[in-house]
């Protein structure tokens, strides 16, 4: 938990966040890491559907807690004119609002930019949907899984010979998420230089949408198709055009990644290997060589590797100066003394379902600022915790008006 006497760069931000599931409660999560007082809306009822995702005891899930810390919760019903009213009575106390419903369904609740900026005219908006807000696909629902085959992803992910696969977490959202948090921060930058001033807010939105996010994390992948008609492959646990580069069995059941792509690292990587005739063969003095005979590499390679334990690959190739890592489950990544000597987990008291809340270690805030992870405050909010505390202090209503709805 932090103390007084820990700085956080958002303090005095406040962000309404009216999103659910992943993309924009992600991009809150990092705001709300940073010091804003991010204010989650929930509907009535069973609140925002993460809460029942991944769900191994208690009421909450951990996925709840992760992605919906450090947040307040306020429970209000965005269906029902009190519930739209004091949105906008809120918009009025808040700098950012962060939504991902589908494009035209604020404006259906009367809730859209121009409601906003009446409430607010220097309020920031970001949305976050499928397509973005224009274009023929707008209007379409997307979802990460989605996002991620069309955004270009999915095709390169997996075996060539098998269907494409996907990575085992909702990557697309994070991806958005992380969009959005930097779009936030960047208006909110414009803002205080008052470049923005006088601009409409529908000319400043913030708007991401799932798909693009996922494709400007493909790197070349289109430049190489326009430009000399390449398409890529899927090629497993290498990356296409470079080499060696690739996961391998280790004698004890485990197995390591080592990316000994570079020129000078790769000599020096065949000679930890005992292969000094592929360290001085001048074909694989490039990448474009180890490439051609990448098939060939890897045999070396996984042939020594499957001779040693994982301990001892990584000791030799420690010692040779040759990029190389363990494949970390959960359990690895608790261990690890690198994580806890950054604060990467960090623990909260929580319900998992037993007679008493007990700790849980989460992930630590990223990026570091100041040697070690910002200290976390406080897990995912029970659903409407925070009701009466937010409609108390920013709109002066007592518990008996609040217009709190119960769960």
């Amino acid at each position: 938990m932090g103390n007084d006497s820990t700085r956080y760069p958002l303090e005095g931000v406040r962000v309404l966040e009216l999103g659910n599931y992943i993309a924009a409660p992600t991009a809150g999560r990092m705001l709300a890491d940073f010091g804003a007082e991010v204010i989650k809306v929930e509907r009535p009822g069973n609140g925002d559907e993460l809460r029942g995702w991944r769900l191994h005891g208690g009421s909450t899930s951990m996925f709840f807690h992760t992605i919906n810390r450090n947040k307040k919760s306020v429970v209000l019903d965005l269906r029902s004119d009190e519930g739209r009213s004091t949105v906008l009575d809120l918009v009025r106390h808040c700098d950012v609002v962060l939504e991902n419903f589908r494009p035209g369904t604020l404006e259906k609740w009367g809730l859209g930019p121009e409601a906003l900026e009446a409430a607010n005219p220097d309020v920031v908006l970001a949305r976050i949907s499928g397509f973005g807000q224009t274009g023929p696909l707008s209007q379409r629902p997307g979802f990460a899984a989605v996002a991620e085959a069309m955004g270009g992803m999915r095709e390169l992910v997996g075996e060539a010979d098998r269907p494409p696969s996907r990575v085992g977490v909702s990557i697309g959202d994070s991806i958005a998420g992380l969009h959005a948090a930097f779009g936030i921060v960047v208006s909110l930058l414009e803002r205080r230089s008052g470049r923005g001033t006088g601009t409409p807010l529908s000319d400043r939105v913030v708007d991401i949408a799932l798909h693009e996010s996922v494709f400007s994390m493909m790197e070349s992948l289109v430049p190489d198709h326009l430009a000399h008609g390449v398409r890529r492959q899927r090629v497993g646990g290498r990356m296409e055009g470079i080499a060696p580069t690739n996961a391998y069995p280790c004698g004890d059941g485990s197995s390591v990644v080592i990316a000994g792509n570079g020129d000078s690292i790769f000599r020096r990587y065949m000679q930890a290997i005992g292969r000094p005739d592929l360290a001085e063969d001048p074909d694989l003095a490039s990448n474009a060589g180890r490439w051609e005979r990448r098939d060939e590499l890897d045999r070396a390679i996984g042939e020594w590797t499957s001779a040693r334990s994982r301990d001892d690959v990584l000791a030799v190739l420690d010692d040779a100066g040759v990029p190389a890592g363990p494949i970390y489950t959960a359990a690895d990544i608790c261990e690890d003394e690198q994580y806890r000597a950054r604060d990467m987990i960090q623990d909260m008291r929580v319900d998992t379902g037993g007679d008493e809340p007990v700790d849980v270690g989460f992930p630590g805030v990223v990026p570091v600022i100041g040697g070690t992870s910002l200290p976390l405050r406080t897990p995912g909010p029970e659903l409407g915790e925070h009701t009466a505390e937010v409609l108390g202090s920013l709109l002066g209503r007592t518990p008996e008006n609040t217009g709190e709805e119960r769960k």
